[in-house]
């Protein structure tokens, strides 16, 4: 029971879980408000335009009621459908809008830096378990090339100076025997 209380706070604070938690909170807030923006500013002004009937009031009625014999009525409300997919894409094209300015001001990577990782590029962070898709991972393995080159350049000045000092030149060789003869 212990390991399953630990295991769980190591679930629960991981960073994503976080993240996650913050942006179902966060999207919840947009949510209200997109849809008061369509409810309260855009709908209205589309029944304005189709004659002052609201978009939720659209129905095909299948059976009218009838108040003497108590018969409810029996319709398909298409127009709430259509509120919902009008919700749906406003909802969308906002959030869509929202993180590309964000992005943008972050800096991060657009689609179109994610393009610029080349198979054998994606093939070697997938070798290291990372995401190419993953902003962060990406990154993180930007890092890794960066490293890999200075030390390779380093491995590289390294082997330079050893070879110059186990094959002198005729200069070395010189300049060297100049030194001891001052001596």
């Amino acid at each position: 029971m212990k390991n399953f209380f630990k295991d769980f706070k190591a679930f629960i604070t991981k960073g994503n879980i976080l993240d996650l938690a913050v942006a179902v909170v966060i999207g919840a807030a947009f949510n209200a408000i997109i849809s008061s923006l369509v409810k309260n500013i855009i709908m209205p002004l589309i029944s304005l335009v189709t004659g002052g009937v609201s978009v939720n009031d659209w129905k095909w009625v299948i059976t009218a009621a009838d108040e003497v014999a108590g018969v409810a009525e029996s319709a398909v409300y298409y127009g709430l459908f259509i509120q919902a997919i009008i919700d749906f894409l406003i909802i969308a094209l906002s959030i869509f809008i929202v993180l590309r300015l964000v992005m943008k001001a972050k800096g991060g990577l657009s689609l179109a830096n994610k393009s610029k990782i080349s198979k054998e590029e994606k093939r070697e962070m997938k070798d290291l378990g990372l995401d190419f898709k993953n902003t962060a991972d990406v990154a993180k393995f930007r890092e890794i090339q960066k490293d890999k080159v200075l030390k390779e350049e380093n491995e590289k000045k390294a082997k330079e100076e050893l070879e110059r000092i186990n094959n002198p030149s005729e200069k070395d060789l010189l300049k060297e025997i100049r030194d001891l003869l001052k001596k």
